[in-house]
C-alpha cells in the first residue's frame, strides 16, 4: 500500500510538472509577443489557451527521424537521461510542511548531485548525433554548466554555513520572519544570474545559438526525443525559480493558504525573470561568458564564503538550525 501511494505521488508530481511546463511555454510566448509588439498564440482555444496541448500532440505524432550515422542506443538514451534527471530534482522540493516526494535531510546535496549528472544527457546527445554543430553545442553546454555550477555550489555552501542544514525545509523555517536576501544580497545576484547560465537560457544560450550552431546539441532530434529535451529544459527553469525563492526570499510559513499564495507569486516573478532576460538582453560572446563566471562570480562567491565562515568562527555563532532559538545564535547571543 505504501509503495502504491508513493507511485501515485510520483505520477501526480510528474503530471503537475508537465502541465506547469506546458502553460509556462504559453506564458513565455505571450510575454515575448507583448514585449516585441506582435500577436502571440491566439487561435487554438480562447486566447490560445489550448496551444500547449496542440504543440504537445504535434510533437507526439511527429515522425521521430534518426539520422543514418548516429550511435543509435546513445542517441535514443540521451534525451531520456536529461528528462529523468530533471524530474528527479523535484523529488526533494517541499511544497508544504508535509508534502515531499522524498524527505531528505541532505536535500540540497541531492539536488546539486542530480543537477551535475544532468549534463551527461546533453554531452551524450551531442556526441551520438555525429554532427559538428551538435558536438560543439554539447561541449559549450558542459563547459558552461561546470563553470557556473562551481559558483552556485559555493553560494549554497555559504547558505549552509548560515542555516546549518542541507534540508530545504530548514530554509523555510529560518525565513519565517526575515529573508536571507538581505545579508546575502551579493550571493543572491550571483545565484540569479547563474541560474540563467545553468539553464542554458538567454543571454547565455550559447549551446543553442541558432546563428552559428543551428540549435546546437539537439539539432538532430525531432518528435518525441526533442520534446524530452524541451521538457527537461523548462522543468529546470521552474525548479531554479522555486529554489531561488526557497533559499533567499522567504517571509512565509509553509502550509498556510495565504503563505502558499505568496510563494506562488514569488515563483511566478522569478519565472517571468527568465522570459524578461530572453526578450531584452543580447547574447554574450563565449569569452564574455567564461570571464563572468571565472573572474567575477567565482572570486566574489569565494570571498563571501570565507568572510561568512570566519565571522561565524570568530564570534562563535551557531547557525539557527542548530540553535534552540531561530532568531538568536546561542554563542554570544548575537542576532543572526
Amino acid at each position: 500500500m505504501f509503495f502504491v501511494f508513493n507511485i501515485s505521488k510520483g505520477i501526480l508530481l510528474i503530471l503537475g510538472l508537465l502541465i506547469s511546463v506546458a502553460f509556462y511555454t504559453l506564458a513565455e510566448r505571450h510575454v515575448l509577443a507583448s514585449m516585441q509588439k506582435r500577436r502571440g498564440p491566439n487561435i487554438v482555444g480562447f486566447e490560445g489557451l489550448l496551444q500547449p496541448l496542440a504543440d504537445g500532440l504535434k510533437l507526439l505524432t511527429k515522425e521521430n527521424i534518426i539520422p543514418a550515422n548516429v550511435d543509435f542506443f546513445v542517441f535514443v538514451l540521451a534525451p531520456i537521461i536529461t528528462f529523468v534527471f530533471s524530474m528527479l530534482r523535484w523529488a526533494v522540493i517541499p511544497f508544504c510542511s508535509d508534502s515531499f516526494f522524498i524527505s531528505l535531510e541532505l536535500g540540497l546535496l541531492f539536488l546539486m548531485a542530480v543537477s551535475s549528472l544532468g549534463v551527461y544527457g546533453i554531452i551524450l546527445g551531442g556526441w551520438a548525433s555525429n554532427s559538428k554543430y551538435a558536438f560543439l553545442g554539447a561541449l559549450r553546454s558542459v563547459a558552461q554548466m561546470i563553470s557556473y555550477e562551481i559558483s552556485l555550489s559555493i553560494v549554497i555552501a555559504t547558505l549552509v554555513i548560515c542555516v546549518g542544514s542541507l534540508d530545504l525545509f530548514e530554509y523555510i523555517k529560518v525565513q519565517r520572519h526575515y529573508s536571507l536576501i538581505l545579508p546575502m544580497f551579493p550571493l543572491f545576484i550571483i545565484f540569479a544570474v547563474s541560474i540563467l547560465a545553468e539553464s542554458n537560457r538567454a543571454p547565455f544560450d550559447l549551446p543553442e545559438a541558432e546563428g552559428e550552431l543551428v540549435a546546437g546539441y539537439n539539432v538532430e532530434y525531432s518528435g518525441f526525443s526533442f520534446a524530452l529535451f524541451f521538457l527537461g529544459e523548462y522543468a529546470n527553469m521552474l525548479l531554479m525559480s522555486i529554489l531561488l525563492v526557497l533559499l533567499f526570499l522567504g517571509n512565509f510559513i509553509s502550509g498556510l493558504l495565504d503563505d502558499l499564495f505568496v510563494i506562488l507569486i514569488q515563483v511566478l516573478f522569478v519565472a517571468y525573470y527568465f522570459i524578461w532576460a530572453r526578450a531584452t538582453l543580447p547574447r554574450y560572446r563565449y569569452d564574455q561568458l567564461m570571464f563572468l563566471g571565472w573572474k567575477i562570480f567565482l572570486p566574489i562567491a569565494l570571498t563571501w564564503f570565507f568572510f561568512v565562515g570566519v565571522l561565524f568562527y570568530v564570534f562563535n555563532v551557531l547557525p539557527p538550525a542548530n540553535s534552540t532559538d531561530l532568531f538568536y545564535a546561542t554563542g554570544k547571543n548575537i542576532i543572526f
